[in-house]
């Protein structure tokens, strides 16, 4: 804890915490045939999603001015 007050090392230990949790996540396990159903349905033809539109229309709040 050299030269860190206690709710600075308390902060980077919990932000260490969740960089791991989140990259553990990063690997699925699927069988052949889930991954099939996966690549049939990335080839499929795109499709307009008027939600999505909308919400990449959207300035993000933490965006530069």
């Amino acid at each position: 804890m050299a030269q860190k007050s206690l709710s600075n090392f308390i902060l980077d230990n919990a932000c260490l915490a969740a960089e791991q949790t989140l990259l553990d996540q990063r690997l699925f396990m699927v069988t052949g045939g889930q991954y099939q159903k996966l690549m049939d349905l990335l080839e499929l033809p795109e499709q307009s999603n008027e939600g999505l539109r909308d919400l990449f229309s959207r300035k993000a709040l933490w965006g530069t001015n």
